[in-house]
């Protein structure tokens, strides 16, 4: 099959369009990078150089393709999610403009829920499309931006934690699952597909990468949706992003995020926490 991939070489993009490759699908990557193009070649992807907020590039890259996947970078600096929601609209005019007839849209654990964002009704107001909404848990690489905050204050806040139990995810078992979704051929029109590599509550994810770091006993503490919000806008976030994070948080605090999870609870990925933990720990003291 024809397939386009979006993220360029992110830490899902790149493993996805490896495996497709490798299951011998002609694969193009879109990536914003021009001095990406010889590593995209590389790994016999044929590279589109462009930005997916620029629509006739969209619609020419999307032209013959026989899937495409559909991901939209959220800009924590943006002053509003006015970029963010036209770049998905532009993903639904080059749907529907090439004919494309089947779409794999990275979603989101809580994305359903939201009230000031909708992304995948958009995706549901297509006709005829087959669309595969991948809703993966929050990702271990989310870690990384706790860095400041674990070394300053010596815990982890949000407005989830505690006891709220989590399903984790590892980018590279998205991945995996979005190739075998892919490579399914499964041809319904609407489909939710969960995707977690480990369920552990906030305190045992803490623990495990306390542990790592040499910080054991570090606390997932849970804070009001004011104070988190108060302390993103102090770390840079804008206002109108802090708030977008402080609903997907509190979804995962009131049980609604789980509830829906769990009637359509996948097989775990293969990666653990504690494997990325080791990774982290290394990372952690070098910088």
């Amino acid at each position: 099959m024809k397939i386009v991939v979006t993220g360029s070489l992110g830490n899902i993009s790149k493993p996805l369009t490896e495996m497709l490759v490798k299951s011998g699908h002609q694969v193009t990557l879109i990536s914003t990078d021009p001095g990406k193009a010889q590593q995209i070649r590389a790994m016999d992807a044929q590279p589109a150089i462009g930005n997916i907020s620029d629509l006739p590039f969209l619609i020419k890259t999307f032209t013959g393709a026989d899937v495409v996947y559909c991901m939209t970078p959220l800009d924590f600096t943006a002053t509003d999610l006015s970029v963010w929601n036209s770049q998905v609209d532009n993903y639904i005019l080059a749907i529907r403009e090439t004919g494309v007839q089947r779409v794999i849209m990275l979603s989101g654990w809580v994305a359903h829920l939201l009230s000031s964002v909708q992304p995948e009704k958009k995706f549901e107001a297509l006709p005829g499309v087959a669309v595969t909404f991948m809703r993966p848990g929050p990702f271990y690489s989310n870690f990384y931006h706790l860095k400041d905050m674990i070394r300053q204050q010596g815990m982890i806040v949000s407005n989830y934690g505690g006891d709220d139990m989590i399903a984790f995810v590892a980018p590279e078992d998205i991945a995996a699952a979005v190739a075998e979704e892919i490579n399914s051929r499964v041809a319904d029109s609407l489909k939710v597909t969960y995707v977690a590599s480990e369920e552990l509550t906030c305190n045992q994810a803490a623990q495990i990468i306390g542990e790592a770091i040499g910080m054991p006993g570090l606390q997932w503490i849970t804070a009001s949706g004011e104070q988190v919000k108060q302390g993103l806008e102090a770390s840079g976030i804008s206002a109108r992003v802090a708030e977008l994070l402080v609903e997907m948080q509190e979804n995962m605090h009131n049980g609604k995020a789980q509830k829906d999870y769990y009637l359509n609870r996948p097989v775990l990925g293969e990666r653990k926490l504690r494997d990325f933990a080791r990774e982290y720990a290394t990372w952690y003291h070098q910088n």
